[in-house]
């Protein structure tokens, strides 16, 4: 049965632990308040996840429900320096929906209409998912910030005062933490909102790096062991209390033209990503955004992705921040 961790405050206001499974119940994990703890002593022992929290053993139940309606659940990674959490992402990986692919194999197949995008794009489909012991063609990456950018569940979305959009991108991400030998574990996968600002990419491509430089959130579990290969959920955005826009995605490998050990490969090969202690939230791209409907969202629109093997949703407000001026000074 499928486990899934969660980071949590009890209603007095400690920290703990917790570890679901596929009926939604929930008890603390005795010894350990933190999901980051737990995968040090995992690692310690060579050890499972599972086995850790077997080894551990549990203790009361959890009320997950009562704790999402009352602002109490954490982000389900974090470390103790949030300058030592990286969230990073790739794009251009997913096959996107039905009623799009043959629009866009007839684009692939005139070569004079590539743009770079999907020059990138026929790259990963011919060779994004390679065979045993074979490396594949690397895919658009980006840099998204440290761990000061990961909202909690129900926490606000801000976008920055000079923003020029604020649009959800509900995506899978793969929690890692690197090991003391430089190792990169992979603990699992939570459902996301990846948020960016595609009004700026749409400029110019070649300021994708400022508009991926935003908050993101993830979903309140960390679902252990291998990841769904057919992921099928829903986005929405509600506005003034009702849905204003809403979509079914896909993900999982069965709907990417890169597999996921191609995607974990290209981004672990860097040595300075092999950092012993770090954690590392990667995104893995998604096909489905409101933006390409012509969706304005607005502050106080709230976003919301589901989709199963998940069971809670993430929910995040969109907030934008006052606007700070910065000033240089010369020491």
């Amino acid at each position: 049965m499928p486990l899934r961790l969660l980071q949590l405050d009890d209603p007095a206001g400690n920290r703990l632990l917790a570890v679901m499974t596929d009926d939604g119940r929930a008890r603390r994990v005795d010894g350990h308040v933190s999901t980051y703890d737990l995968a040090l002593s995992a690692i310690a022992a060579g050890s499972s996840l599972g086995e850790a929290i077997q080894a551990a053993g549990m203790a009361e139940a959890v009320d997950v429900h009562a704790a999402l309606a009352g602002g109490r659940v954490r982000a389900p990674i974090d470390h103790p320096d949030p300058a030592h959490l990286l969230v990073t992402g790739t794009g251009l990986t997913h096959l996107g929906s039905a009623e799009g692919r043959d629009k866009m194999h007839r684009d692939l197949n005139d070569a004079s209409a590539l743009t770079d995008s999907m020059k990138m794009f026929k790259l990963g489909l011919e060779g994004g998912k390679p065979g045993p012991g074979q490396t594949g063609v690397q895919p658009e990456w980006f840099y998204k910030g440290d761990g000061g950018v990961i909202s909690a569940p129900g926490a606000p979305l801000t976008s920055p005062a000079f923003a020029l959009d604020g649009g959800e991108e509900p995506e899978l991400a793969g929690i890692y933490v690197i090991g003391p030998d430089g190792t990169p574990f992979r603990l699992g996968f939570a459902l996301g909102n990846e948020f960016s600002d595609h009004v700026t990419e749409r400029q110019n491509y070649l300021y994708l790096a400022h508009s991926k430089l935003r908050a993101c959130s993830l979903g309140a579990e960390i679902l252990l062991g291998e990841p769904p290969a057919d992921v099928r959920g829903t986005v929405r955005i509600h506005r003034d209390d009702a849905v204003l826009w809403e979509k079914p995605f896909l993900s999982g490998e069965a709907n990417m033209c890169h597999s996921i050990a191609n995607l974990e490969h290209h981004h672990f090969k860097y040595a300075q990503f092999r950092r012993p202690g770090d954690v590392h939230v990667h995104f893995m791209g998604t096909a489905t955004l409101s933006f390409s409907d012509g969706i304005e969202t607005r502050p106080g629109d709230v976003f919301e992705v589901e989709a199963a093997p998940f069971l809670t949703p993430v929910r995040n407000p969109l907030a934008v921040e006052a606007h700070a001026p910065v000033t240089v000074r010369t020491l």
